[in-house]
Order: structure tokens, then sequence, then C-alpha cells
């Protein structure tokens, strides 16, 4: 939990672990050429095959809960930022809205040309408002945490109730024109294709926009409370972070391996976070072992350039899936499709370590960084 040059080294190892795991549920999308069937339930009327239930496996340990890990590590990054304008004197938000806009700006581009599946829009809204609400003080964030995560349970779980009192099948329908489009459609075609259908492919962006913002606030609490301090303080609550990922969020994720539908939005939205604190809680364990250092040092590094890591990370998979690159949309069972996301994660392992060799900053980390020094100097 040691700093350098005042970062908390175990932050940017789960951000760099968020963003590497954060692929290894859109690979199953890339894999799929757009199926959301693929990471789903709706569609599953029995038991899983061989083939399939590797799949479901992989998204029981990663699938909202790297996401959501994410999720929580920028509510931390925001939180820095809130204690560095406070330092300095500085107005707040101030000149943060002009990174989140930029944040915002980058998301769409994002969305346009590489992956309609983009996060970064829908962090950049949160955090205009969260930086809002962390400005009225502690009293405030608890309040608003209390009503958006009861909502959210209330919703989600009354959702699961519906289904599963009714007995009534939900399809997501076919995806056989999105396949064809990605399997065999041009880059162009698949960029006027996110321009043509924005709103729709937008609408789980905003969706969730309330999920962020309790989780973003989360990270807010929780850096601090102390959760990442390498203190007798930051090892007990560790330490529960543990028991609430592990025997209270892990049993409740399996409910994922119920076919139908029922439970998919629950365990994505409201249980899945509860693994990503077990993971806070193992990730920092684990990196006292230093025999994994070479491990720990790479996602160290991908956590530094996380914005640069999360673009490259869709651009290698479209390059890789896409009809207009390899074309292997389709064409591979799961573990093949895993041993891709692995291969890919290397790539971005050893790309980020040679980077940060040479450079300070990942390039979209450097852009920003010279974009928001101009606002600050008008």
């Amino acid at each position: 939990m040691e700093q350098h040059h005042g970062r908390i080294r175990l932050l940017d190892i789960l951000r760099g672990f968020a963003i590497l795991g954060t692929l290894g549920t859109n690979i199953w999308l890339f894999a799929h050429a757009g199926n959301l069937n693929y990471i789903t339930t709706f569609d599953q009327s029995g038991w899983w095959e061989g083939n399939d239930l590797l799949r479901m496996f992989v998204l029981f340990l990663i699938n909202g809960k790297l996401l959501g890990l994410l999720t929580i590590m920028f509510g931390v990054g925001l939180e820095m930022k809130y204690r560095q304008a406070k330092r300095k004197g500085a107005p707040w938000p101030g000149v943060y809205l002009w990174a989140v806009l930029f944040l915002v700006l980058e998301g769409l581009l994002h969305f346009i040309f590489v992956l309609e599946y983009d996060i970064l829009m829908s962090y950049g809204l949160t955090a205009i408002i969260v930086a809002f609400i962390i400005k009225g003080g502690e009293r405030l964030i608890a309040r608003m945490m209390i009503v958006i995560g009861s909502a959210i349970a209330f919703l989600m779980l009354s959702l699961a109730g519906l289904l599963l009192s009714s007995g009534s099948h939900v399809s997501l329908g076919s995806f056989s024109d999105i396949a064809a489009l990605y399997q065999d459609g041009t880059w162009v075609e698949q960029v006027k294709y996110r321009l043509a259908n924005i709103v729709p492919l937008r609408l789980e962006a905003i969706l969730v926009i309330p999920s962020n913002v309790f989780l973003f606030l989360l990270g807010v609490r929780f850096i601090r409370a102390g959760v990442f301090s390498p203190d007798e303080n930051g090892r007990q609550l560790r330490k529960r972070l543990f028991k609430l990922g592990v025997y209270v969020g892990a049993p409740l994720n399996l409910l994922i391996f119920v076919p139908g539908g029922a439970f998919d939005l629950p365990v994505r939205y409201l249980f899945a976070p509860l693994m990503s604190l077990g993971y806070i809680a193992i990730i920092a364990r684990m990196i006292q072992c230093t025999r994994w250092e070479w491990l720990w040092r790479g996602l160290e590094n991908v956590g530094k350039m996380s914005l640069s890591c999360y673009v490259l990370q869709n651009v290698i998979a479209s390059i890789i899936f896409y009809g207009w690159g390899l074309g292997l949309a389709g064409q591979l069972n799961s573990a093949a499709i895993i041993a891709v996301w692995l291969m890919i994660s290397i790539i971005q392992i050893g790309t980020a370590s040679l980077w940060l060799d040479r450079f300070k900053l990942g390039p979209m980390e450097t852009v920003r960084k010279t974009s928001i020094g101009f606002f600050e100097s008008r």
C-alpha cells in the first residue's frame, strides 16, 4: 500500500485490474458480434453445456464486478481531485467540470468510432452530479446513498420477483442483423449504425447513472474512511469488505446460473458490486506477495494509463473480431475467447510498461492534462 510520488499504489493496481476485467465482459460481445444473449440468461431455458458453462463461470467472476470496481475507483479519483482543489484553495467543482466534460467528449468519440457500449460518457455525466453532491458535505452524501441504494434495490428485486411469479419468458429478440453488420460490414457502416441509433444504444449509459452515483460516492467514502490505508484501520476495514464480498456477494451472484433472465439485472447492478468489495480486499492482500511483483507492476502501469488502455483494448478486440479486421466473431469457442482476452491483457500490460518507461503519462492522459491545463491558465 506504499505511495509512489504521491500516488497510492493499491489504487493504481485495482484500477488496472478493473480495466482488464472490464474487457473480460466486453470480449463476449466482440466475439459474438454484439449479441447480448451471450452475457445474459434470457434465452437460456435449461442448464448449460460445457462451452456455455465455461462462459457463464467467467461472467460469474467478472460481469458487473470489475465494472463496479472501476466505478468505485472513479469515485476515489474524484475525491482525490476534490482534496487537491481544497489544498490549492481553488473553487470546486471549478476546472474539474472541464475535465469531466472532456471525458464525455472522449466517450462520445469512443462510442462513435470504436464501441457502442462505452462507459466514459456515463462516467463523465455521473462525475458532474457527484462533484456537487460531495460539495454539500457528509450528510448529503449519506442521504443520497441511502435514497439511491434503496431505490435500486427495490427496483431490481421487484423486477426479479415479477419475472419469477409470472413465469413469463423474456427475450431480447434477434441480433442477426447486428451480427451480420459486425461480421460482414465495413468500419464505416458500423460507425453509421451507431450514429443512426445513438439514442437506443446510449439508453443503458443514462439508466445506470443512479447506480454510478452510488458507487462513486462509495469510493469517496472508502478513501475518507481509510480503506486503502496501510495502517491497522485500513486492514480491519478491508477484512470487513472481504467478508461482505465473499460470504454475501458471491452466493448472491451465483443466482446468475438460474436461467430465464430473472436475476440478470439484479446480479449485474445490485449483487455484483458486493463482490467488487471482496476483490478490493483480496487484491490488497495479494500484492503483499513479492513473488508476483511483475504482475502487480504491470497492473499498476495499466492503472496509471487506464483511459488509454481502456480504449486500446477495445480497438484491439475490434480488429480481432470484426469483419473489417480478422473477422473471428462467431468462430471461436469459450476457451479460445478467454485465451484472446488474456492475450490482449498481456499486450496491454507490456504496452503500458514500455510506454511509461519513456513517458510520464499515457497518450490520452497527456491530451487530457494538456487540455485541462489550458482551461486552468485562462
